[in-house]
């Protein structure tokens, strides 16, 4: 196996010890640290690391030169809906113009438009979009991509969709997940039938979709205007059966009850949250559900953020990501999602840094090998040019820092 050494690294962050999955609370603060410091690989894995002056005398197979850079794990991004077909540019300037995303849709816009897009391509087609969006995410950093469904909204495309995530991931060196969002909104052919859409996702979507075997997780839009507290947990329950665990939309347009339906079904997250009641954050803690704030969404629809700041002072974890779609957040540049976190969540750079990395990884269930530098974790790892402070990472918010990513 090839043993490749990185050397000359200014500052080596993100460092945890094996079996720690995520950081909660006041563990959010640290992040743990070398200067001065080297890291070896073999076999696409982290072997050791360690300070310059305990620098092994070993023979390596390649040699990389950080030349006074930092070295971090790469971005994990636990929420996007990257598999979609052309662009909705003309809601953003309905939105200028006063609109608000439910208005948009509640005139047959937003989610039903990608549907109608995404109808017509070929599912080749939607490969090669997609793959022009995983070379732009790569190459910011993201090293581990969680992607929905849900732009589908038939059997037969939400299957498309799924199939096309799958080859993705066979395709690219970034680490996909897979979710199930057949949920996401009703369709046109069902405007008026939500009972029978929901019954069209119970019975002929999740079956297929389990026979298939084409999705990790499966999610829920649990939201005022789209489904239900208790149709959530029908749908839920029906995954449950083919081994789909939830990861969840709540909390977005109003408080929905979905933090409580996530928790009793043991979702791995519960995302969104700009509109999460105080209250909801007792039932978060203590279990293993990781909520997930997703702040480019609120910038770009000028939304409130999610409150992160009281769930972390309160003892809770919390997650970033992107949810890159082409309605409310066209964008999976997670650089200024750590950005976001600390301007406008106003998380220390440390606790944002643990929300768009460990956490993050957490939220996808990858934690165990990804996410943090840790003896025998893959090697996803973005090397960046001097930099002085872990903290100019966010505060340099639109300068590129990267010189290379490996994974």
């Amino acid at each position: 196996m090839k043993r490749i050494l990185i050397r000359n690294i200014a500052h080596l962050y993100g460092i945890l010890p094996a079996g720690v999955e995520r950081l909660q609370g006041k563990e959010m603060a640290h992040v743990e640290k070398i200067d001065d410091a080297w890291l070896s690989i073999e076999g696409g894995h982290i072997i050791d690391f360690g300070p310059m002056s305990s620098l092994p005398d070993t023979m390596f197979d390649e040699v990389i030169d950080a030349k006074g850079g930092a070295i971090m794990p790469c971005f994990c991004d636990p929420h996007t809906h990257l598999v979609y077909a052309g662009s909705r540019e003309q809601e953003f300037v309905d939105k200028i113009q006063g609109l608000s995303y439910a208005e948009i849709a509640q005139r047959g816009g937003g989610i039903l438009n990608s549907v109608d897009l995404l109808h017509r391509l070929s599912e080749e087609e939607l490969f090669e979009q997609t793959m022009r969006r995983m070379a732009e995410i790569e190459a910011k950093g993201t090293g581990c991509i969680e992607i929905k469904s849900g732009y589908g909204l038939s059997t037969e495309d939400e299957l498309k969709i799924l199939r096309v995530i799958r080859r993705i991931g066979q395709s690219s060196r970034v680490k996909v997940i897979s979710t199930f969002l057949g949920a996401h909104a009703v369709s046109r052919a069902y405007r008026g039938r939500q009972g029978d859409y929901v019954r069209l996702v119970i019975d002929e979507m999740i079956p297929a979709v389990g026979r298939e075997q084409l999705a990790d997780y499966i999610d829920v839009f649990c939201d005022q205007g789209f489904f239900t507290p208790d149709e959530t947990a029908r749908i839920l329950e029906a995954g449950a059966r083919y081994g789909m665990r939830p990861k969840i939309h709540a909390d977005e347009l109003a408080p929905s009850g979905g933090v409580r339906v996530a928790v009793e079904h043991n979702a791995l997250s519960v995302d969104h949250l700009e509109s999460m009641p105080d209250d909801e954050i007792d039932l978060l803690l203590g279990t293993t559900t990781m909520p997930t704030c997703l702040p480019g969404t609120s910038f770009f629809l000028n939304m409130p953020y999610a409150p992160a700041r009281r769930m972390i002072d309160r003892g809770l974890g919390i997650a970033l990501a992107s949810d890159y779609n082409p309605g409310s957040t066209p964008s999976g540049d997670m650089k200024f999602v750590f950005s976001l976190g600390c301007i406008k969540l106003r998380l220390l750079p440390e606790e944002a840094f643990n929300a768009v990395t460990i956490n993050a990884a957490y939220a996808m269930g990858l934690s165990q090998d990804y996410g943090s530098i840790t003896h025998g974790k893959a090697a996803h790892l973005i090397i960046t040019y001097p930099i002085p402070s872990l903290a100019f990472i966010p505060y340099a918010y639109t300068s590129p820092i990267i010189r290379q990513v490996i994974l």
